[in-house]
């Protein structure tokens, strides 16, 4: 399953500028990677990016009803803090998702390590939006490169 999985990271803050189309661009790199026979999108659940990619692949599903979105979350209580719109929002991812997993009960000083690993683990191909070479996206890229994974980076 790894050889048809395509795992995504990215920022939780995007620039509004960089933002405009990048629904586009990730619904473009998923078609060819559906084009070569994944099937399996795993994405984190975090705002920002994965938010982005998440919708792009529930988006595509309509038309290639074969794919699979899975949602690999750090723990329970991943949303505590955040804005009721957001709340909102990977409710509703979540509740049109195929699968969804926790790495932890609870919220750990390693929990989203864990998710990230995980993501990384179960995948061939890795699809981000990286500008800096530091932060949880940074080690996420590395990581996946230190894998193996094939790395597709939109920003």
């Amino acid at each position: 399953m790894r050889d048809k999985t395509c795992c995504f990271t990215g920022h939780r803050r995007i620039d509004k500028a960089k933002q405009e189309g990048l629904r586009e661009k990730l619904k473009a790199v998923i078609i060819g990677l559906i084009d070569e026979d994944y099937r399996y999108f795993g994405v984190g659940g975090a705002i920002g990016f994965d938010t982005e990619a998440a919708l792009a692949v529930l988006e595509l599903r309509e038309v290639y009803p074969q794919i699979r979105l899975i949602l690999v979350f750090p723990c329970e209580n991943q949303t505590k803090g955040w804005k009721e719109s957001d709340i909102e929002i990977y409710e509703n991812i979540k509740a049109r998702s195929d699968k969804y997993v926790y790495v932890s009960k609870e919220y750990t000083s390693d929990c989203m390590f864990k998710r990230n690993r995980h993501l990384v683990n179960n995948s061939s191909v890795c699809v981000c939006f990286l500008e800096s070479e530091k932060g949880g996206t940074a080690y996420t890229v590395k990581y996946a490169r230190e894998k193996g994974l094939r790395i597709i980076n939109l920003a």
